[in-house]
């Protein structure tokens, strides 16, 4: 994995990711955004099943982890679409620049 793969990694997952584990996990999938994905996905998977998305004591504390649980979903759906570009991507067949289109008059009946 070469540098500015690693530090996208790191922009998506947080800076507590262990490069290690991203090492391993890019040398088993192959490219970032299936490593980003599959650690987004097992971070949800644990704040869903680990833990209530809600804590509430009447009158002394209410917590609610279901914002934390919608903020990675919405991170995994954009991912999922190509969002953020990530280093090693596929280059797009799609045109950055202008095209010409000519324009061919029909002939009259």
């Amino acid at each position: 994995m070469d540098v500015a793969t690693r530090a996208w990694l790191i922009s998506q997952l947080g800076t507590s990711t262990d490069p290690a584990d991203l090492d391993t996990r890019y040398a088993r999938l192959g490219t970032a955004r299936a490593v980003a994905l599959e650690v987004l996905r097992e971070r949800l998977a644990a704040l869903v099943h680990d833990q209530p998305t809600t804590i509430n004591v009447t009158g002394v504390v209410a917590l609610s982890y279901t914002e934390n649980v919608r903020a990675i979903e919405r991170q995994i759906a954009q991912l999922e679409n190509g969002e953020p570009p990530a280093p090693d991507d596929p280059a797009t067949s799609t045109p950055d620049g202008l095209g010409v289109i000519q324009l061919v008059a029909r002939p009259r009946r």
